[in-house]
């Protein structure tokens, strides 16, 4: 394969492999993401552990998710809190009042750091100028619109409840509510979608000058009504050519209006117009509670369904391990399970060895600016990256798939489109 332009990671010698003593590591913060499975209406093409109609289980929900937070609290509640994230579902089908008491209880049982992020989703449908001022009022201080197409044809096929002209609306509504950190979602890769019809969708979400937006390829996820429809012919299987196609489209749209390709599905406006920022950092504005995933950081997860992390960074003769554990599923049964005192998880498991080193490759690798961070990587795991897949990354390398500094190793442009096959190299 001919090399792309960027800097190889040559072979190196056993002693260039020795790194300096580390600094100590910071201060280990924690994120906290909160579930909320409701939605107004459920979209074809969602897997997520949502549901429609169950209003009449809204307070009673509310009441086990505060009892959920309280719970865990004496136990993790020391650690600093620098980010939350409130998804669904659709967060804002609850009322203020039962949103506050949500945020009440976290704040009472957790030590929320002053400039903390705290995000809730919204679907433009389903929120007004005075539900986002509400969200503000309660120190929400970053929004993600699920936007998902600006054509009404798309729209309908995905089934949202919303239409394009709602899209500003919700968008300008926000910004006079005092929200001013707003990111919009959006689906490529759609049945049949016609290439102008996409860039005609990013356009218009530019327009709207959002801090930040997420592009996600749809996926037919099992036991969904799409699933259906594709097995059964009534509609196509989306194209994954056509789909490479439209995220090269995006990728050269975005950076032609000057937004930052931080992560591989994930693009920041920067605060300043034009200023400069280091090459090899997330830029300001990135989600700080998505970092926390893409740097497998520490989080906590509550609500049905919800996923937590905690881990266990190596220590002298020992391996570092990391604890994953999640909820149950069902929403009557998590509100039966905290009313009688119970704890809501369902299963866990203990990632280590191998697979704990790979999940830190392919996650650090999914950050196309600042990548994996060598000394972070050594922090956790006690050995060096660079010797535990000494092959591979020169291998990669000599390809064109990779480019590194001294701290750090990253996707090259060549490799950005081949994330998911450059991730599987590094799997034991």
């Amino acid at each position: 394969m001919r090399l792309g332009a960027c800097t190889i990671i040559a072979p190196m010698s056993s002693q260039a492999l020795l790194v300096p003593e580390l600094p100590a590591p910071p201060s280990r913060g924690l994120g906290i993401y909160v579930h909320i499975p409701f939605c107004v209406r459920k979209c074809a093409y969602c897997d997520f552990n949502t549901y429609a109609g169950l209003e009449a289980l809204h307070e009673t929900y509310v009441a086990a998710l505060c009892r959920e937070i309280t719970q865990a609290a004496p136990t993790h509640g020391h650690r600093k809190v620098d980010s939350v994230f409130i998804g669904g579902g659709t967060p804002t089908v609850l009322s203020g009042s039962q949103l506050a008491r949500i945020l009440g209880a976290l704040r009472a049982g957790f030590s929320m750091v002053p400039d903390c992020e705290l995000t809730v989703e919204a679907n433009p449908g389903a929120t007004d100028q005075s539900r986002f001022r509400e969200l503000a009022d309660l120190g929400v201080n970053r929004l993600s619109l699920g936007a998902q197409s600006f054509q009404e044809a798309e729209l309908r096929f995905l089934g949202r409840i919303h239409g394009v002209a709602e899209l500003g609306t919700a968008v300008d509504a926000a910004r006079a509510a005092g929200l001013q950190r707003i990111n919009l979602d959006l689906i490529f890769g759609l049945p049949g979608q016609e290439r102008v019809a996409w860039h005609r969708s990013l356009d218009a979400a530019l327009a709207l000058a959002p801090e930040h937006l997420s592009l996600y390829s749809l996926i037919v996820e099992p036991e969904t009504p799409l699933a259906a429809w594709v097995a059964s012919g009534r509609v196509a299987a989306p194209d994954d050519d056509l789909a490479a196609d439209l995220y090269e489209d995006a990728r050269e749209r975005m950076a032609a209006a000057g937004y930052l390709h931080y992560e591989i599905a994930n693009w920041v406006r920067p605060p300043v117009a034009g200023e400069a920022v280091d090459a090899w950092t997330s830029p300001p504005g990135a989600s700080r509670h998505n970092l926390r995933y893409w740097r497998n950081e520490d989080y906590l997860g509550f609500g049905p369904g919800a996923h937590s992390c905690l881990h266990q960074p190596a220590a002298e003769g020992a391996a570092h391990q990391a604890r994953r554990w999640w909820n149950l599923k069902s929403v009557p049964e998590y509100i039966r399970r905290l009313g009688a005192g119970q704890e809501p998880e369902d299963q866990s498991e203990r990632v280590v060895g191998a697979l704990a080193m790979a999940e830190s490759m392919m996650l650090g690798l999914r950050l196309v600016r600042e990548g994996l961070s060598w000394a972070a990587f050594q922090r956790l795991h006690g050995v060096d990256a660079r010797e535990c897949y000494a092959p591979i990354l020169a291998e990669l390398s000599e390809w064109g798939m990779l480019e590194s500094s001294s701290s750090a190793l990253r996707l090259s442009a060549k490799g950005v489109p081949l994330g998911n096959q450059i991730f599987s190299r590094f799997l034991p």
